[in-house]
């Protein structure tokens, strides 16, 4: 089984995103679990603190080290450090890829995600826990939590019992990174639209595998 711990202040974020379609399906059928903290468990305020403005001045908040520590902590009490990663989502982060994806998938049953909000966490955090930095593009966002769903969703799918094997081995991407996606029909034949009609490609409805093969690469 594959475990996802996720420390977030915002864990409700998660609630519909994985409680449907195919993520919901391999929770239920034990293939992965996901594990959804909320760090304001772990603040030492009564107010639930768990931001601070950041030293040397600039616009908003940075989310605290001690809370963040406390939660992992919590969560690796019960698991080995074999077979374990602890990921921060920033921008400034390793791309994440189809071959991250498939490593991960092999040699990890355990990956712990903090994500960031507002400016982002304390450095320290990165250091103490020898996490890895990694990132889904190069843009920012508002959290964390989104690239978290992406990197999930992406890792869930290749989970032996998951999805079908056939998909599998259609992937968009190849372990090179090349993009092999190709176009897409179903029925009907023909479409009508604004007085224009818009057709299925013959190749597709000659039967002969060998050339809708050749069409598609």
């Amino acid at each position: 089984m594959l475990t996802f711990n996720i420390v977030t202040i915002f864990p409700k974020i998660f609630d519909s995103y994985f409680t449907n379609s195919i993520i919901q399906r391999a929770q239920t059928d034990g293939l992965v679990k996901i594990n959804i903290h909320n760090l304001r468990d772990c603040a030492t305020d009564k107010r639930q603190t768990v931001d601070d403005r950041p030293y040397g001045g600039g616009p908003g908040m940075i989310l605290m080290a001690e809370p963040i520590l406390k939660a992992v902590q919590k969560i690796t009490k019960t698991s080995s450090p074999k077979k374990r990663k602890i990921i921060v989502l920033s921008a400034k982060g390793k791309l994440f890829t189809q071959q991250l994806a498939q490593k991960w998938s092999k040699d990890l049953n355990n990956i712990i995600f903090v994500s960031g909000r507002y400016e982002g966490i304390d450095e320290r955090v990165k250091k103490i826990l020898h996490a890895e930095e990694i990132s889904i593009g190069p843009y920012v966002l508002n959290d964390g939590d989104v690239a978290i769903m992406t990197i999930i969703s992406a890792l869930t799918r290749l989970v032996p019992g998951v999805i079908k094997d056939i998909s599998l081995e259609e992937e968009s991407y190849s372990m090179s990174d090349k993009w092999l996606e190709y176009p897409q029909y179903t029925r009907p034949e023909i479409i009508a639209w604004k007085k224009k009609n818009y057709k299925v490609p013959k190749v597709l409805l000659s039967g002969n595998h060998e050339k809708i093969n050749e069409w598609r690469i």
